[in-house]
């Protein structure tokens, strides 16, 4: 259930992105410095979101199932 709830995180954070996107290419110049911190921002929290739901996806190397033990 976790994975899910940062898949959905992820995938918003994706249109927050997207949309800071196509409206820094339609602003104004006196819009645009405000909309590149905003854009960083929602940048590195898509970027860290991504990074936690591929950690989640993969199981730690240090894990074994029964059946690698015998």
């Amino acid at each position: 259930m976790v994975l899910k709830a940062l898949a959905i995180e992820l995938y918003r954070a994706q249109q927050t992105v997207h949309a800071l996107e196509d409206r820094l290419r339609s602003c104004s110049l006196n819009e645009q410095d405000d909309l590149r911190r905003k854009l960083q921002t929602a940048r590195a929290e898509r970027d860290q979101l991504r990074r936690l739901v591929e950690a989640r996806k993969d199981p730690p190397p240090f894990r074994r199932t029964f059946q690698d033990r015998r």
